[in-house]
């Protein structure tokens, strides 16, 4: 049957070839039906709670974000997600995978919050990756809880790594920019770092 399978795939795969050489097939044609973009937080809660089950956390960047779409949407049945599950932990993986130091730092210096407290932000933004306990929820997240961990180092430091994104070292994922949350301003990054210091600093 695999057998059968493969043979049928490449002859379809030379069909394709040969119609879009000869202009038969317009290239749009063959192109990605791509899902509509998830919620990062939740994607990377489902992974937290589900995936990691099995999984240990892997690099993002192991697989383009092409191959996480057929990757994430052939273990949506073997996992039991829902098709919304599924988008969330595809944006959850695409956006770890292009989650790099920016180029131009921009430095958390704002007043300006979203009203959130330190704790609301840690529970809906960060809780899902760095675990409600601060030791992280999966390989390769720092543990706040150590004495010469994360939270040694000095607040501008900390607050840079926030606000631009940063790998930690053995790390196979990057945290995104504001943790995969736009919508959090300086003021808000100043105040998940005073809870963080509160909750779990020594």
């Amino acid at each position: 049957m695999k057998t059968y399978q493969t043979a049928m795939f490449r002859t379809l795969a030379a069909a394709a070839a040969f119609a879009l050489g000869t202009g038969l097939l317009p290239a749009r044609a063959l192109a990605f039906d791509y899902p509509e973009p998830g919620d990062f937080v939740q994607g990377s809660r489902t992974w937290a709670q589900n995936c990691s089950r099995c999984h240990n956390i892997r690099s993002a960047n192991e697989l383009r974000d092409d191959q996480w779409l057929t990757t994430v949407f052939h273990m949506r049945v073997r996992a039991g997600l829902t098709g919304q599950e599924a988008r969330d932990v595809l944006t959850f993986l695409q956006t770890s995978n292009a989650a790099m130091p920016s180029d131009t730092p921009v430095h958390a210096t704002g007043a300006a919050t979203s009203g959130l407290s330190g704790r609301q932000i840690f529970e809906q933004t960060c809780a899902a990756c760095h675990g409600a306990n601060g030791k992280g929820a999966f390989p390769g997240v720092p543990d706040f809880t150590r004495k010469d961990g994360r939270l040694s180092k000095p607040d501008d430091v900390l607050l840079e790594h926030i606000a631009n994104g940063f790998q930690s070292p053995g790390s196979p994922m990057a945290m995104p920019p504001r943790g995969g949350n736009t919508n959090l301003t300086d003021g808000d990054l100043q105040n998940v770092l005073k809870y963080l210091r509160e909750a779990f600093g020594s």
